[in-house]
């Protein structure tokens, strides 16, 4: 039998250039294997039998020997859901329960943990239909029913009224989220007797779809977030319900504080706000600057740890969100020791998102300062953070008795060098006759008169707000008092904090007049008890 190659050279020798197959003769000649597969199709069918009929196999589907299977059929195969143990589920719900919640301790791969079994809610608390408490089963579900659908209503007095607070708060704040975003009327009036409709639309910035888009783009595209809160403000400056957001929708993200401007408050007060925000998340004390930063090598180092965490990946995003005016940019400018994000000393400087590589491994993300729309914020409150710019509010005269209540009078007489006007500390109804006279005083300092003589008031007035919101006027919230008890180095340190607390606090007076009343209760108590055990 020859073949295919012999067969073609003979073809060429005999000089036949028939067209035609070059089959060689022999077996399937005649059939190529598109046809011996059609043709043995119509054998599937039948059994094989031998040369007496017996069947040696039977046809497909007709064979009632038992399959051998390669891989045990598994029950899990029909669903998607897995069973695990009381004791086990205990033991997790233990174990991950602490570690969950706790901002200093990193969860790797956190996808591939049941998480939702720690989330689940208490059947107690959960709501209830206590249907045949409301009404009876006979008059609901019987023949004689009184209507096709129960109402369902609270079974106690208690329920009613609490699910009626409820509903009633849930009102308030839609109504005034509305107001605010400006898509539907608000009737609720604040302290100040005048609807959000009637408030300045400067006082609206910071709240538009499109900063809230640049925001949930950046969130989105960070494995750690950065919360930049001013260090004279920090509670002021600190988003609650991006938090929410994060913790609820982006748990495995990590979220972290940073104190910036530092450097405009006394070293007791950072410290105090650094302990009191890192019982929420980690807090870092920084001050942006180009050629005199501090808690740049922290910041970094900590940046270095977040990407050794995450080694799978090739690099991490860190996202930098918070108020505006709070320093963003300038954080991501200190951190690279050049400008690269531009910076004002007035908000919305920041326009869009921005990605900045600052080393191999990690970028950084700029956003737009955002402001959550909030029913306890007055426009002194949102003014004096740095929301708004002051040259566009009209009327400002009338945010300085709020800003006067804020500060010492020795540090603005040392600002300004004038002194003379009213005590308002004394007799609080001189205050608006105090911010008069301050501000009349600045303004003849200054020379900024107006024609007849008259001080200009407007133009003073902003002026001062811009002193107070870019830190040339010393002020500061106060810390929430520290209760723990120290011992050793950390006892020092708690004098040192209370002596200078006592020397440079706003709230100097209120807080002997408490010590004093505490001593006065505890020397009562000791008396007492010497009595008793005389008398014992």
């Amino acid at each position: 039998m020859g073949t295919q190659k012999k067969e073609k050279q003979r073809r060429v020798k005999q000089n036949d250039t028939r067209d035609g197959n070059l089959r060689v003769k022999g077996e399937n000649f005649y059939r190529d294997a598109k046809k011996i597969k059609h043709l043995n199709m119509y054998k599937q069918g039948r059994a094989i039998r031998n040369a007496k009929g017996d069947i040696i196999k039977a046809a497909d589907l007709q064979s009632t020997d038992a399959p051998i299977a390669r891989v045990d059929p598994n029950r899990k195969w029909f669903g998607n859901t897995r069973v695990i143990a009381q004791d086990a589920l205990s033991h997790f719900r233990e174990a991950m329960g602490e570690k969950k919640d706790d901002s200093y301790q990193v969860l790797l791969k956190r996808n591939k943990l049941p998480m939702s079994l720690l989330d689940e809610k208490d059947r107690t608390e959960s709501p209830t239909a206590k249907i045949v408490e409301t009404e009876s089963f006979a008059s609901t579900f019987g023949p004689k029913q009184q209507r096709k659908k129960p109402r369902v209503a609270a079974s106690s007095l208690e329920d009613l009224m609490t699910s009626a607070e409820q509903d009633h708060t849930t009102f308030s704040e839609k109504q005034e989220l509305d107001a605010t975003l400006g898509l539907m009327g608000g009737s609720i009036l604040d302290k100040d007797d005048f609807t959000q409709e009637a408030k300045e639309a400067i006082f609206h910035k910071g709240q538009s779809k499109r900063i809230w888009n640049e925001l949930y783009k950046v969130i989105d595209s960070s494995d750690v977030v950065i919360h930049v809160l001013d260090a004279r403000d920090p509670l002021g400056t600190r988003c609650a319900s991006v938090e929410k957001y994060i913790k609820e929708e982006c748990s495995h993200k990590h979220l972290i504080y940073v104190l910036n401007k530092c450097d405009l408050v006394p070293t007791w007060v950072a410290a105090a706000w650094v302990k009191h925000l890192s019982k929420s998340y980690p807090t870092l004390a920084f001050h942006a600057s180009i050629t005199n930063s501090f808690g740049k090598g922290s910041l970094i180092q900590l940046l270095r740890q977040f990407s050794t965490l995450h080694s799978d990946r090739k690099q991490i995003s860190v996202g930098f969100i918070g108020y505006p005016n709070t320093g963003k940019s300038s954080i991501i400018n200190t951190l690279r020791k050049k400008k690269v994000c531009t910076v004002a000393p007035i908000p919305g400087e920041t326009k869009v998102w921005q990605y900045i590589t600052l080393m191999k491994r990690i970028f950084l993300i700029d956003c737009p300062g955002i402001v959550p729309p909030s029913a306890k914020d007055t426009e002194s409150d949102i003014l004096f953070r740095g929301v708004v710019r002051v040259e566009h509010v009209s009327n400002p005269e009338q945010y300085i008795p709020d800003m006067l209540k804020k500060c010492e009078r020795k540090h603005l007489e040392r600002t300004y060098e004038i002194k003379g006007w009213s005590k308002f500390e004394e007799d609080p109804s001189l205050l608006e006759q105090a911010s008069i006279e301050f501000i009349e005083l600045i303004a003849r300092k200054g020379g900024r008169l107006l024609k007849g003589g008259e001080p200009d008031e407007s133009g003073v007035a902003k002026q001062i707000l811009n002193d107070f919101n870019r830190g040339k006027i010393p002020w500061f919230v106060p810390p929430p008092q520290d209760d723990e008890v120290r011992t050793g180095e950390d006892k020092k340190a708690g004098y040192k904090r209370k002596r200078a607390e006592k020397d440079e606090s706003p709230l100097k007076k209120a807080k002997v007049e408490q010590q004093q009343q505490e001593e006065g209760a505890e020397n009562e108590a000791d008396e007492n008890e010497d009595e008793e055990a005389e008398e014992g």
